[in-house]
């Protein structure tokens, strides 16, 4: 069986792939390289001891995408690509709606044209807005998100939504992540933003290996045992294996389909910088700065649905992924650009 894996040198995509091919799929990744390395790719093929195909282009480019569907069967696509800075798409939201609810219009066109129906699609629990009670079911309301990253999700969502209720050929799943960390524990892949990071664990992990001077905790008056927000982590091989999860059943269940990926549990922000101070062996600096508009007290999810239908669920621990994580880093202080 051979899968397209749209982002597929991203952090989540290289993951992805990687797992792919150790379950003996055939994976062809398509990839533009604006915030990914193809040096992930060849360490994926070290680790697997096989390589994806790998094609260096973007996901809006209709032509080039009539070119890869006419040269490979596919069964299904995994659509990582998009762009997922949430600061980034308050200053940039044209480039945002652009990649991310455009890319994924142009990608199920060439998909239907193709004749290839299945698809898991990369989501967020962003597309719940600013929900009052926790944990989130996949039968909480969708809200407002509160920045263009987020509308970008629901819209993208609510478009495959119509699209299989339009067509009864389409089999899609859309995976609603909560807070993917960590890394593989080889530590040879991972998370590696360009600038400063925009999540909490990569920021923690270049502050503590002195690429960043501390971390800026936005906030320790919420209504939370410390003050700080409460998010639900997840390693980012439990979320790909999720994606795993999904493909068999897509293939016997049309229709469009929604599972929250997630642990199930909140840890706050001084949890996590306890957990990796405990691992780095040193003291991260921080400093308390207000609260940040749109931010909420706490998020976390039930993945319930996600283990009665797809028999998955989370199983690596805090410990698990900040360990990798600052493996991950230790190992590769300056990310890819090290080679």
């Amino acid at each position: 069986m051979t899968i397209l894996v749209t982002g597929g040198a991203g952090y989540i995509g290289s993951h992805a792939v990687l797992e792919l091919l150790n379950a003996n799929y055939s994976v062809v990744v398509l990839d533009n390289l604006s915030n990914s390395s193809p040096t992930a790719l060849k360490r994926v093929a070290k680790l697997a001891g096989k390589a994806a195909s790998f094609i260096e282009g973007d996901v809006r480019d209709a032509e080039l995408l009539a070119q890869v569907f006419a040269k490979h069967r596919f069964q299904a696509v995994m659509h990582f690509a998009g762009l997922k800075a949430v600061g980034e798409s308050v200053e940039q939201p044209l480039r945002y709606y652009q990649n991310n609810v455009n890319g994924t219009m142009t990608l199920c066109d060439a998909m239907a044209k193709a004749g290839v129906f299945q698809l898991v699609f990369s989501s967020s629990a962003t597309v719940y807005g600013e929900a009052e009670t926790m944990p989130l079911t996949e039968q909480n309301p969708l809200g407002q998100p509160s920045n263009p990253y987020g509308r970008t999700k629901l819209i993208s969502e609510q478009f495959l939504h119509d699209l299989s209720a339009a067509d009864s050929r389409w089999a899609i799943g859309a995976l609603r992540y909560f807070n993917p960390i960590g890394a593989h524990s080889s530590g040879d892949i991972g998370e590696d933003p360009l600038g400063i990071p925009n999540n909490l664990l990569p920021y923690i992990s270049q502050v503590a290996i002195g690429r960043l001077p501390y971390l800026s905790i936005f906030g320790n008056d919420y209504p939370t045992p410390d003050g700080t927000g409460v998010r639900d982590y997840i390693h980012v091989v439990d979320l790909v294996l999720g994606h795993l999860a999904a493909l068999p059943f897509l293939e016997n269940n049309k229709g469009f389909h929604v599972w929250n990926l997630g642990t199930g549990r909140g840890h706050s922000v001084l949890e996590m910088v306890k957990a990796y101070e405990s691992v780095c062996k040193k003291p991260i600096a921080y400093q308390i700065k207000p609260r940040r508009p749109g931010d909420v007290a706490t998020c976390w999810s039930d993945p319930s649905k996600a283990h009665q239908q797809l028999n998955w669920q989370a199983t690596r621990t805090l410990s698990d992924m900040v360990n990798d994580s600052w493996r991950w880093q230790s190992k590769n202080p300056r990310g890819y650009k090290g080679g």
